[in-house]
């Protein structure tokens, strides 16, 4: 349930092992700024996205089912549980799974994994960013490219979207 102890904590446990499950992975090349830009233009793209899909009922009633968790949990612990499991993601899907799979089977396992959601939004989103994280993962040479970029991406979704898409009560 949204804003529910118990969500954080299955989640928490899960970015836990993402982590423990990654072993040791390649930083990669140490810029910053890229990522960061990356990541706000993908937000940018995903905005323009979801202006239109706010008037179609089905992608909206999915985007307000992930937001539900924005919309009725503690603003904080939402946020802090948002980067760090996208951190904990970077690291086993473009650490882990990439150096183990290569950048195709990797972001297949990360959209298939996504689908335990049963929410087609993130399935969709998770494809998307998932291939642009694995060509960060390629072009840096390891995973903190994509992790700073899934970071800007992800704090500025749950800044704005939230506001696009009020609960449906």
């Amino acid at each position: 349930r949204p804003g529910s102890r118990r969500f954080h904590a299955l989640t928490a446990s899960v970015a836990a092992t993402w982590f423990a499950g990654a072993g040791r992975v390649p930083r990669g090349r140490t810029d910053v700024v890229q990522p960061l830009v990356a990541g706000a233009g993908a937000f940018g793209v995903f905005y323009g996205c979801a202006l239109v899909a706010r008037h179609i009922p089905p992608l909206r009633r999915a985007i307000t089912g992930v937001l539900d968790h924005a919309h009725h949990g503690s603003t904080p612990s939402v946020a802090l549980t948002a980067l760090v499991t996208g951190v904990a993601e970077e690291v086993f899907f473009r650490g882990a799974l990439y150096d183990a799979f290569g950048a195709r089977g990797a972001t297949a396992a990360y959209v298939l994994s996504t689908t335990a959601t049963r929410n087609p939004a993130l399935v969709l989103a998770s494809a998307v960013m998932g291939t642009l994280f694995a060509v960060q993962r390629h072009r840096a040479g390891g995973v903190q490219s994509p992790a700073l970029t899934h970071v800007a991406w992800s704090a500025l979704m749950l800044a704005a979207m939230p506001r696009l898409f009020p609960p449906e009560d």
